[in-house]
This record gives structure tokens, sequence and C-alpha cells, in this order.
């Protein structure tokens, strides 16, 4: 007899990390759709550099190899949402740049005027995890801390076996 539950067939934690990240995807089409951010809202975005579908300057790929987060605040330009990726346009060291970024790429979300976070897994690969990467680079201003007892939802199945 086993000393835990079995093993799910059906996909769960899949399930749920493709709903989450489906709710960055409404944030940024509705702001999209209205033409600016509300208020005091910004977001930072982490995603994996060489996820499939990501398309971003090579000078980019080259500094940020693994990981890399993007601000989306005062300066960006060209924000398009569809079903399975956004694209938008920013700044890097005052060079324009257009990424292209599926959801399944997304690691991070936050929203720091009302302290609201999502983190999702990252895909599971060949290496021990991801390498720490610098803060965000694009023009703008520099990130806050998050304080403990924030809005946080953080998702991590684990499987017993």
């Amino acid at each position: 007899m086993s000393d835990g539950l079995p093993d799910s067939l059906i996909p769960y934690d899949e399930i749920v990390q493709e709903a989450l990240r489906a709710v960055v995807g409404r944030v940024l089409g509705t702001v999209a759709e209205s033409g600016g951010l509300p208020g005091e809202h910004h977001f930072y975005i982490t995603f994996k550099t060489q996820n499939p579908g990501v398309d971003i300057p090579k000078r980019l790929i080259e500094r940020f190899p693994d990981e890399m987060t993007i601000v989306i605040q005062n300066r960006y330009w060209d924000l398009y949402v569809d079903d399975t990726k956004f694209s938008v346009g920013l700044s890097f060291n005052q060079v324009a740049s257009k990424l292209v970024i599926p959801y399944s790429a997304i690691t991070g979300f936050h929203d720091p005027a009302v302290n609201f976070e999502l983190r999702f897994q990252a895909a599971e690969g060949p290496d021990d995890g991801p390498e720490p990467h610098d803060a965000a680079e694009n023009d703008g201003p520099t990130a806050t801390s998050i304080e403990d007892g924030s809005n946080v939802v953080a998702v991590d199945f684990k499987r017993k076996k």
C-alpha cells in the first residue's frame, strides 16, 4: 500500500498556471484597449528570454541569457495583446525595442501600486533553475521592494510519490 496520494492523471498544475497567465493577458488587454495605465498602476513582468516564441533584440538576449524583467509604466508604446502573447515597445539605454512575449514565458507579474503579484513555475528543463538576473533595465523608475503579507499568489504544486 502506498504511503501517499497517487499521482494525478489530470495536469492540475499546468491548468492552473495557464489560467493565471491568462490573468496577465486580461490585465494587459484592458490597458491596451483603454490606451493607458489607470491611476498609479504599473507592471514588472519577468520572463524567460529563451522560451519558444519570445522575440527580443539579440543584444538583450546576450545581456539576459535566461530571464529578464521589464517595466511597463511611463515610457511604452504599441502594446498589442492576443490570446497567447503580447508585444510592447520599450526603450533600453535610449534605444527603442519591440518585444514579443508569450504568456507561457512569463515567470512573474507584479503591480506595485496595489501590491499584487503572481509567480509562475519555470518550465522544467535540464538546468538546476534560473540564474540570478539584474533588475529591470528599460528606462523607467527603480524597482520597489515587496513586503511580507502582500497580495502575492504563488502556485507551486508538489506531487508526492
